[in-house]
């Protein structure tokens, strides 16, 4: 993978997406990620944060569609990769997207988890291409920090 930080800010503006200068900050006594020896990149849950700082927030399923949240899951997946371009300054380091943790505030009788969390993961596949294809879990919880509608973490192998 080869991927540079212009042609990912490229294609996320063609998405309607922009890439924040700096990821958000953690919420509470945390990293937003930590270093495993020289090849893994352990990223913090992080959550639907707009570039002015605004949560998105409500109950998946009660509040928000599934459609919002899907959107909102494309949110998260361009923080997380201000996340990765902090921690390792070039996205061309990036070997693997490895995994990742989606989590759906969703009401009790949401069941549509995967596809809310697929925001995430088409947008990190669409920009590091087979490297950005991961294995996955997405659940749905009964609440998360500050009422956003989702939270994802990451796990990404790189040089």
């Amino acid at each position: 993978m080869n991927a540079s930080f212009k042609t990912i800010q490229n294609h996320l503006e063609k998405m309607g997406l922009a890439l924040p200068e700096l990821p958000p900050n953690p919420i509470g006594v945390f990293k937003n990620a930590t270093h495993v020896g020289n090849k893994l990149l352990y990223i913090s849950g992080q959550g639907p944060v707009q570039p002015d700082g605004t949560l998105l927030t409500g109950k998946v399923g009660q509040d928000v569609t599934a459609e919002e949240a899907k959107k909102h899951a494309a949110l998260v997946a361009t923080n997380l990769l201000a996340v990765i371009h902090q921690e390792l300054g070039d996205f061309s380091r990036v070997k693997q997207i490895v995994k990742l943790l989606g989590m759906v505030n969703a009401a009790p009788d949401f069941t549509q988890h995967p596809y809310v969390i697929n925001g995430c993961s088409e947008l990190l596949g669409a920009v590091f291409n087979d490297a950005g294809q991961h294995a996955r879990s997405a659940i749905g919880v009964g609440s998360l920090p500050n009422n956003i509608t989702v939270e994802i973490e990451a796990i990404v192998e790189y040089e």
